[in-house]
């Protein structure tokens, strides 16, 4: 199964997707062994696109600059022959990529995991995903995945979804429960992602952060790139300087005077984009561990304050942050679809135990 690459910055849905998943790929031009690691005949609906932003869609885990490496090398084949990278793709094109590290085998292993699928057709399928599920086989987490969960079901269902092209218009963290949709073809997986990379689709997402903002309803801007010393972080850079434009709109739900429940409507995707942002303006995400919300931020400096932000650690141990609402265009019926995903039990604890915790 495919996933769209978190590193492009013009043709993606990259929020939310863990830093870990970046793919390293070495482009030796001089290694004569080279090794196919994806084979395509373009479906007869595609409409004709540039092979490198076809790619972003179809190669897992890279990106654009990756992808145009490959090309300079000579080592994307349509028809039989090297292309450069804007080479538009057209219907029954024959796609081959090449490269010098061998594919890693049997990385997709049907495993019986339970998995809520909340909708499922023949295009698509939606899961409300439970926190603590990996999505995407990868780095340390060659199994146990949702991809592996669902893996599994289609074979269960006598499907022959071919999981080496098709995949996941988007991702969310391990840690990161809510809605997420799966195309079950090239057609079904380029349609959904031209919606992502529009932003016409309807997400929103629920955060619990640190402190009390000031504003009931506010934007935040600044460009999000990679940490310069803590590489599994991403940090915000207000002057534009490095990173990429990022822009969070977030209201108010509800407070809890030392912690408050936030909705979040993303203008842009950047990875961690939603953590980064609340870390920046001083009210990081309740329980982020990655982003040091992991102890007691505000508040009183009390034993038996800091004990009860324990116990809600123990309820709620993972940052608090929930893929809510999910809407697109059906690919095939064009008709749309629209879920809501209910705050998930530990978060919902956790708001029971603060309401305690305010009126006590």
């Amino acid at each position: 199964m495919n996933t769209m690459s978190e590193d492009n910055e013009d043709f993606l849905d990259e929020e939310l997707l863990d830093s870990n998943s970046i793919d390293n790929i070495d482009i030796d031009e001089e290694n004569k062994g080279l090794y196919e690691h994806l084979n395509i005949i373009v479906d007869p609906k595609q409409e004709p696109l540039r092979i490198d932003k076809f790619l972003l869609i179809h190669r897992q885990n890279s990106s654009r600059n990756k992808i145009s490496q490959t090309c300079r090398a000579g080592n994307v084949i349509v028809n039989g022959a090297p292309v450069k990278q804007n080479y538009r793709v057209k219907p029954g094109d024959q796609i081959s990529v090449l490269l010098t590290r061998p594919p890693r085998e049997n990385v997709i292993v049907p495993q019986d995991i339970p998995v809520n699928i909340v909708y499922e057709d023949d295009d698509l399928v939606v899961i409300d995903k439970e926190p603590g599920m990996v999505v995407h086989p990868g780095h340390g987490n060659w199994d146990g995945t949702l991809v592996n969960a669902l893996a599994y079901h289609f074979e269960k269902n006598g499907e022959k979804s071919d999981l080496d092209r098709v995949g996941l218009v988007h991702r969310i963290d391990k840690d990161t429960s809510g809605l997420l949709v799966v195309a079950k073809n090239e057609y079904a997986l380029s349609f959904l992602a031209k919606q992502f990379f529009n932003r016409t689709t309807k997400r929103l997402y629920w955060a619990f952060v640190w402190g009390n903002p000031q504003e009931d309803e506010g934007t935040i801007r600044g460009h999000i790139g990679r940490h310069p010393k803590n590489r599994m972080q991403m940090s915000v850079y207000e002057d534009g300087s490095q990173g990429k434009h990022a822009v969070t709109h977030y209201k108010v739900l509800e407070r809890f005077k030392y912690m408050t429940w936030v909705e979040c409507k993303l203008e842009t995707g950047r990875t961690h984009q939603i953590r980064a942002h609340f870390k920046h303006i001083g009210h990081t995400l309740f329980n982020d561990e990655r982003y040091e919300g992991h102890t007691p931020l505000r508040g009183v400096n009390l034993p038996k304050y800091r004990q009860f932000i324990k116990n809600v650690f123990e309820i709620l141990p993972r940052h608090a942050l929930h893929a809510h609402t999910l809407g697109f265009i059906h690919p095939t019926t064009k008709k749309e679809l629209y879920f809501e995903s209910p705050m998930p039990k530990d978060m919902a604890d956790a708001v029971k135990k603060w309401r305690n915790y305010l009126e006590n």
